[in-house]
């Protein structure tokens, strides 16, 4: 199995400045190459780009030399990914096909050594091509095997090394609960259906006031000035706090639900719809409730967990869990009252239905794996 372990770098100033200049070298050979392509009557080849890049590039940009000769030739790599995933659009028909772009300094840095042989880690400290010295690393590699690939980058002016891992080493073990039911919100991150609550992960809230006063400190300086590079700087810092602040707390919901629980139920939310809404637009993206799903269904698969999606017109917060009666529930309230007598939180009611969602499909995908001459995924028992 293939895992990438990102971790911040501690280099040097001399460091730096090699990181600094791989990084500018990439750039500019993509940059090079899309322009060289743009060009009516040439047509993009990989077989073509080594050529322009070996008889050109290299020749007119001696500086090339300066870094590790992957790193600009990787460059080809990167941008006839980029075509694929073009041509691949185009054939589909897509509005937006999305068409290779030029790279801009400061925005994503970044650059690959591809081969094993062109980096090392020991403990905390990395040693790649053409640079002297170890640079220091935060922390150890945390998985054991085969190290594959190393992408350094730059964001907010600090440098990450994102180390690609062949190994088993992923800590997988037998959940010891059956299934779990969870609705996602934005006053509660998520419900679950055993009745607990994880508190809603507003990060960008918290530091709203913050990020407008850096803000507008930015929008007063002078362009191209270094107090306006610092000012900038610090705004991209606070942003990149609040990233990792958000991805701290959808890591830590997502590796207990796929450590602690056989099965798990989720809705498929319309994320793109809901952003929509311009009252709720900014607390749906500060959730992160998509990355969320994303890293639950992953995590799953690394540990053999099942991940079910309940339909999308599944009425799981309108539907009593008591006796199935569907209700008006407009967004306002947030307490079921049914007939029946049953009261009960709109969301732990919500988190109930997906359960019986889900084990209601599980007994129907068994029930059409013993059924003579009838196939069906695998469905795991549930006990009751």
């Amino acid at each position: 199995m293939l895992i990438a372990h990102k971790i911040e770098l501690r280099p040097t100033s001399e460091q730096a400045v090699y990181l600094n200049q791989a990084c500018g070298a990439r750039r500019h050979c993509y940059n090079q190459l899309l322009n060289h392509f743009n060009q009516p009557g040439v047509k993009w080849s990989k077989a073509a780009a080594y050529q322009h890049y070996m008889t050109v590039l290299r020749i007119q940009f001696p500086w090339y030399a300066d870094v590790s000769s992957r790193v600009t030739r990787n460059a080809i790599d990167d941008l006839d990914a980029a075509f694929k995933h073009f041509f691949r659009r185009v054939k589909a028909k897509a509005k937006k096909p999305g068409y290779p772009q030029f790279k801009k300094k400061d925005v994503n840095d970044s650059f690959a050594l591809r081969e094993p042989t062109k980096f090392a880690v020991t403990g905390r400290q990395l040693r790649i091509e053409r640079l002297k010295t170890r640079i220091a690393m935060r922390q150890p590699l945390r998985f054991t095997g085969q190290t594959k690939q190393a992408t350094i980058s730059k964001q907010a002016g600090r440098f990450y090394v994102s180390i690609l891992v062949e190994t088993e080493d992923y800590n997988p073990h037998a959940p010891d609960q059956p299934s779990v039911g969870v609705d996602f919100g934005i006053k509660h991150l998520a419900t679950l259906s055993t009745g607990e609550f994880i508190p809603a992960n507003q990060q960008l809230k918290k530091h709203l006031k913050r990020l407008k006063r850096r803000q507008r400190n930015l929008s007063r300086k002078q362009q191209g000035s270094r107090r306006r590079a610092k000012a900038k700087l610090r705004v991209a810092r606070l942003h990149q706090r609040i990233k990792n602040q958000r991805q701290a707390v959808l890591h830590e919901l997502s590796d207990k639900l796929t450590r602690t629980y056989q099965v798990i139920m989720l809705e498929d939310l319309n994320i793109t719809g809901m952003v929509k809404n311009c009252r709720l637009a900014r607390a749906i993206a500060d959730a992160g409730l998509g990355e969320l799903r994303r890293q639950i269904e992953y995590k799953a698969h690394w540990r053999g967990v099942t991940v079910i999606i309940a339909d999308r017109w599944f009425p799981s917060s309108k539907t009593c869990h008591a006796c199935g009666q569907l209700h008006d529930m407009p967004l306002s309230q947030r307490t079921l009252v049914c007939d029946c007598g049953h009261v009960m939180d709109r969301d732990l009611n919500a988190a109930k239905n997906l359960d019986q969602y889900g084990r209601d499909a599980l007994r129907r995908d068994l029930k059409r794996t013993e059924e003579p001459g009838k196939t069906g995924s695998p469905a795991l028992a549930l006990t009751t």
